[in-house]
């Protein structure tokens, strides 16, 4: 079996005495794992980095094999992430979100939305639309999106403005006043109505897709938020 592939370095870890396996997110072949002989010797430092997009040659005698990758350096992003705390968390939390996802399963768009990010010179508003879309799309493809297609209790199709926590479905405002306190906002970003501030808009963004990735994706596989997700979201609103 063998392949060629471009893809983004989601994660490293050693294995034996100068090995490297290397998780990347390809094109066409999903989330895959696959290990590179020598990959801590000096020449393989700057290239086998989180962040890095790299071109790929997989081979291994059958399918589900582990196989072996060589690499070769495309775009090396790892040092100038190291230059911005926000880059950095940015990568880190982008690289944690992608490891969600089944392996060796093509989420094409994902990657690409993944990639301009990393490459976005971008900071504060813009940047937090990016993720939130990423994180909702990220939902989506695992089957777990919010449902903007009409208001769940009146079948209309204009005036969406809440979500309900528990379905996924959307409300528009008038049918939502009796149930207010039990409803989540539906931003500008993700299709909704209601008027807010920039700052309002992306922290009323990043509570839903908190709150659908915590139901069905982090509570279920007993896995806790990713660590840098609250501190880039409080560093991308405080500056608005």
């Amino acid at each position: 079996m063998e392949w060629r592939d471009e893809g983004l370095i989601i994660g490293t870890r050693k294995h034996g005495e100068n090995a490297v396996i290397i998780e990347a997110m390809t094109n066409s072949h999903g989330r895959h794992l696959g290990l590179v002989r020598g990959g801590r010797s000096r020449r393989f430092a700057a290239i086998l980095q989180a962040g890095n997009t790299v071109e790929l040659s997989w081979r291994a005698r059958l399918e589900d094999h582990l196989g072996n990758y060589t690499v070769e350096a495309k775009t090396l992003r790892a040092a100038g992430l190291m230059q911005s705390r926000n880059r950095l968390s940015l990568s880190q939390l982008i690289c944690e979100h992608l490891r969600i996802l089944p392996e060796r399963e093509p989420h094409p768009r994902l990657l690409a939305e993944a990639t301009a990010m990393h490459d976005a010179d971008a900071d504060g508003y813009v940047l937090g639309c990016a993720l939130a879309k990423f994180e909702m799309r990220l939902l989506n493809e695992l089957g777990f999106g919010i449902d903007i297609a009409s208001c769940a209790l009146t079948g209309e199709e204009e005036g969406l403005a809440y979500i309900s926590p528990k379905t996924g479905r959307a409300v528009t405002v008038a049918a939502a006043q009796p149930y207010l306190e039990k409803l989540m906002r539906l931003p500008h970003i993700f299709g909704g109505s209601l008027d807010m501030d920039p700052k309002e808009e992306l922290e009323s963004a990043f509570n839903l897709t908190a709150h659908f990735m915590n139901m069905h994706i982090w509570l279920p596989r007993q896995l806790s938020p990713p660590s840098m997700r609250e501190r880039l979201i409080k560093s991308l609103c405080d500056g608005l």
